[in-house]
């Protein structure tokens, strides 16, 4: 029975919602009725959970116990709560009870029309958490929203401030309610100057304004490339800010002190290109990308991108290629090349380094990509394919890793496929639940936290929760 209601609620079927139709008795004997079984399935539902013995329960979740309340939207700031519930907290997403998460209504990206019930855009930041249906514009739904807080760990926001002030959600209002809790937030370019206010996406602020796109474009071409993956940026800062929480966590188990934290798209990207960005301050010189040719280095013909006979492209990267020469020179089939005194040793090889690149071009160019990506397995420097996404999802290194995971489709079609984060916890496979569908947990959650079903009625009534 409890099994059976688990998996029901999993594939998003609304739980059960009771409003008073007429004064008749019969109507208010059956809502009685109703309260009573669900009441009773939620009380088995949370007995199955406790006793389940499953993968997921036995799995290391390094954040088991703690309870995120998440007001957030887009990719940013939410992937660091899909972080978290990786790790096994409870993340709980608060969501307009009409509209949901904006982000929810995306479903054409760069040409690319997405299923409502298969989002993945929404899956990859929004997998394993519950959804709350909240107006945060009403004093019930902020004071619903403060007592929540006091059950929470975390609270984790990208609204910017104004918004924050006039909902009445800032920082002093959810310390009010719970003075422990950690307050982090995301944002564009920072909680701090004259551009706080100010909204942004990583096309804006992690790719173009941060000097990454400047870098990453050949001076050759017209004007600079444009990101052209959806959510790169946002997906590498909800890791600085699920690291943040975690660290702002073991700080209040030390210190009993509850810490504010930031992290915007701009401070990602300066962290990102941090190397390049000191070198740049330090001797004024911007280094930037060439355009694609196949050859090595200027002053390393071991490091470059490599054309195979069928235009595929092979990557050397051997940063020092001492103990390297005689193995390289052999593995491409130039084994002679190895003796020329041109290329006896590295400070030679750098003096020749064009005509060492001449040679490993013409022979990468004889032999498809397919012979390469096998014959040099056993190449002792590093190199690595080429891929495409889709080649990405099938490798094997990858697949022996657990990098793509398994959730359920919100349609009760085949499992959606999303990417793990970058942290394993004990060799161990992640498992977790698919997104939630907008305000699907309301009842629940709010029953775990002690609102009685007469007041969740009345708070349907006013619009104020979903």
């Amino acid at each position: 029975m409890a099994g059976l209601i688990v998996g029901t609620m999993r594939r998003g079927l609304p739980a059960p919602t009771f409003a008073l139709k007429s004064n008749e008795a019969s109507a208010e004997a059956e809502i009685r009725a109703s309260r009573a079984l669900f009441a009773e399935d939620f009380i088995a539902i949370t007995e199955f959970s406790a006793m389940s013995g499953d993968r997921q329960t036995m799995a290391t979740k390094v954040m088991q116990g703690v309870r995120v309340l998440e007001v957030a939207q887009f990719t940013f700031t939410p992937a660091a709560g899909a972080i978290l519930a990786d790790w096994g907290a409870d993340v709980i997403k608060i969501e307009h009870p009409v509209r949901g998460d904006t982000q929810r209504g995306f479903l054409n990206m760069g040409g690319v029309q997405l299923d409502p019930l298969r989002h993945t855009l929404f899956e990859h930041p929004n997998r394993g958490k519950r959804s709350v249906g909240i107006d945060l514009s009403t004093a019930e739904g902020q004071e619903l929203l403060y007592e929540m807080a006091k059950h929470c760990d975390v609270f984790l926001t990208n609204y910017l401030p104004q918004v924050r002030q006039k909902n009445r959600f800032d920082v002093e209002h959810i310390r009010a309610a719970n003075p422990n809790i950690i307050y982090a937030r995301g944002s564009a370019w920072g909680d701090k100057g004259p551009e706080r206010e100010k909204g942004g996406f990583d096309g804006t602020a992690f790719w173009s304004r941060s000097g990454i796109a400047d870098c990453m474009t050949p001076p050759e071409l017209p004007g600079p490339l444009s990101q052209g993956m959806p959510a790169f940026g946002d997906s590498i800062g909800g890791m600085f800010i699920a690291g943040g929480i975690s660290a702002a966590l073991f700080h209040r188990e030390k210190t009993g002190e509850a810490a504010e934290l930031d992290v915007s798209l701009m401070s990602t990207a300066a962290w990102a290109s941090g190397a390049n960005i000191a070198q740049a301050v330090e001797t004024g010189v911007i280094t930037k990308n060439a355009m694609p040719s196949s050859g090595g280095g200027a002053k390393n013909p071991f490091m470059g991108n490599f054309w195979t006979s069928d235009n595929r492209t092979i990557n050397l990267c051997m940063v020092s290629p001492t103990g390297l020469i005689r193995d390289t020179f052999e593995h491409v089939g130039r084994p002679e090349a190895a003796d020329d005194p041109r290329f006896q040793d590295v400070l030679s090889l750098i003096e020749h380094s064009k005509a060492a690149s001449d040679i490993l071009v013409a022979a990468f160019a004889e032999k498809p990509f397919a012979y390469w990506r096998e014959h040099l397995k056993t190449l002792k420097g590093q190199w690595a394919p080429i891929l495409n996404l889709l080649e990405l999802a099938s490798d094997e290194q990858a697949l022996a890793n657990d990098m793509l995971i398994e959730v359920e489709g919100a349609d009760g079609g085949e499992p959606l496929k999303l990417v793990r984060g970058p942290v394993q916890f004990n060799g161990e496979a992640l498992e977790t639940t698919r997104s939630p569908q907008a305000s699907e947990h309301t009842e629940i959650v709010l029953m775990e936290m002690g609102v009685d079903w007469d007041r969740i009625e009345d708070l349907k009534s006013k619009g104020a929760i979903a």
